[in-house]
Formats: C-alpha cells, sequence, structure tokens
C-alpha cells in the first residue's frame, strides 16, 4: 500500500492579510517556522520516499523546508497549484462574499460548481489534483510521499474521498492529512495525522 501526506502550505503573506495571493507569493517567518516543525513531525512519524509540491512560491518554499529537513528529492508538480480564483487575486476576502451575493450564477447549494470570472470551480480543481495524485500512484504505487499543496486543494480531495461536502473545510497551515491507495484506489485517514 502506498500513501500520500499532504500538507498545507505553511502561512503565507496573502494568508496573513487575508486577501487570494498570486502564485509568487512568499512564507512569512511564522510559514517558514511552521514548515520546520511540522517537517520535524513527518520525520518522526513517517519515512517518506519523495516530496512533491504545487508550482506555487508558497507550497515550494514549504516543501524545500520539509525535504531538506528529509533529505528527499523535491518534485514540483504543476497541477497540484491553488484552485485560480482569477478576478479575485489580490482582493480580500471580504470581495469574494461581495461577488457571490451579486452573482445570480452562484448556487449556495452547489458552490464547487461556481467559479470567479476569469478563474476555475472547485470542481475542476478536484479533476486536475486527481488526475494529479493517480499518476504519482502509478508511478510510485508503495512509496510514502510527501505532497505540499493547498487549503482547497486538500478541501476537494476530502470531498471527492468522503463523498459529501460536509467536513470537508480548508485545513489550517501545515495541517497533515493522510491518503492511503491500494489497487482498489483511494482511503481517506479522516484525522490530521501528525
Amino acid at each position: 500500500m502506498g500513501r500520500f501526506l499532504l500538507v498545507r502550505h505553511g502561512e503565507s503573506e496573502a494568508n496573513r492579510l487575508h486577501v487570494f495571493a498570486s502564485d509568487d507569493t512568499p512564507l512569512t517567518e511564522t510559514g517558514r517556522e511552521q514548515a520546520r516543525e511540522v517537517a520535524e513531525k513527518l520525520a518522526a512519524r513517517f519515512t517518506p520516499d519523495l516530496v512533491v509540491s504545487s508550482k506555487f512560491c508558497r507550497a515550494e518554499q514549504t516543501a524545500r523546508i520539509i525535504a531538506g529537513r528529509l533529505g528527499l528529492p523535491l518534485e514540483i508538480v504543476p497541477a497540484l497549484h491553488e484552485r485560480d480564483f482569477g478576478w479575485l487575486i489580490g482582493k480580500t476576502y471580504e470581495a469574494f462574499g461581495q461577488l457571490i451575493a451579486n452573482d445570480p450564477s452562484y448556487d449556495a447549494q452547489h458552490p464547487w460548481t461556481w467559479a470567479p470570472p476569469e478563474g476555475e470551480t472547485v470542481e475542476h480543481v478536484r479533476d486536475r489534483v486527481l488526475e494529479a495524485l493517480e499518476k504519482l500512484r502509478a508511478e510510485h504505487p508503495a512509496a510514502t510521499i510527501v505532497v505540499v499543496c493547498h487549503g482547497i486543494v486538500m478541501q476537494t480531495l476530502w470531498a471527492h474521498l468522503t463523498g459529501t461536502w460536509e467536513g470537508a473545510e480548508i485545513p489550517k497551515n501545515c495541517a497533515v492529512i493522510q491518503v492511503e491507495h491500494d489497487e482498489s484506489g483511494f482511503h481517506l485517514d479522516v484525522r490530521e495525522c501528525v
């Protein structure tokens, strides 16, 4: 059986400012410390074989800290990037609320089907992330892989594997969720594992 240890990146400048991040948004010093702490926890509990990361700066910085501590190679997997928030990038979380309140196409019962202007839906995030994880699973069927990614990436995967959006929250910075896999598919460990 193989295992993915999905890690949300450490705190970024955008997290601190409550704005939607661009792809080059760096970690804060707090985010770097969170990455060092989670690297120690992963080293104490697991023996990973590889670290992979989203191409976005905050995830790659987190992954480099983890890979360095574990003495492992780092592979960038572009499809693991955060949801493309389009027009909302650089704007506050409050702007999101205002946008959906005034957009008749937004369905509160099915929010995963909505895309901000010039952005993508959560369904699209799920599809590209599953495709990337399936490829990693095929290439490394018995490996333990640390996957450094983003909150919505983890949220959509959680919802997909549980079959419900209930409990599918965006995890805190440097939270870890374990997903095991075998020939029958993915199996979610519903607890944060470190």
